[in-house]
Formats: structure tokens, sequence, C-alpha cells
């Protein structure tokens, strides 16, 4: 995945699949805790940006 949308495609797929019993709980639960670090490199970096004063273009945000 190579934007936010396109994550959030997948996590709605793995919450799908977890409900259908198409993927283990501990499957889930590890593409969810990947998904969570993902988003919080992504807010370190906003913060980082927000901390200098700079409006940065993030291509994570951007559909393509």
């Amino acid at each position: 995945m190579d934007n936010i949308i396109n994550l959030r495609k997948e996590l709605a797929k793995v919450f799908k699949d977890l409900r259908a019993g198409n993927l283990s709980l501990k499957n889930a639960a590890e593409l969810n805790n990947n998904a969570g670090k993902i988003i919080n490199s992504l807010r370190a970096e906003l913060e980082y940006y927000k901390l200098r004063k700079e409006s940065p273009e993030i291509t994570f945000f951007k559909e393509k």
C-alpha cells in the first residue's frame, strides 16, 4: 500500500475477512499492529513539520 486510502481499504478487508472467519485473530491483530506503526510514524513526521512550521507534501496522504 502506498497511500492512506489504500491503507484504509486494506484494514477494511482485514475486518471483513476476520468477521467472515477467513483470517485468524492472531493474523488480524498483527496486521492492525503494523498499520498502527505506519500511522504513528506518519504522526511523528507531521509533528516534526508542525514544530518547524512547515507544510510538507507527504505522498502517503495522496491518492494516486
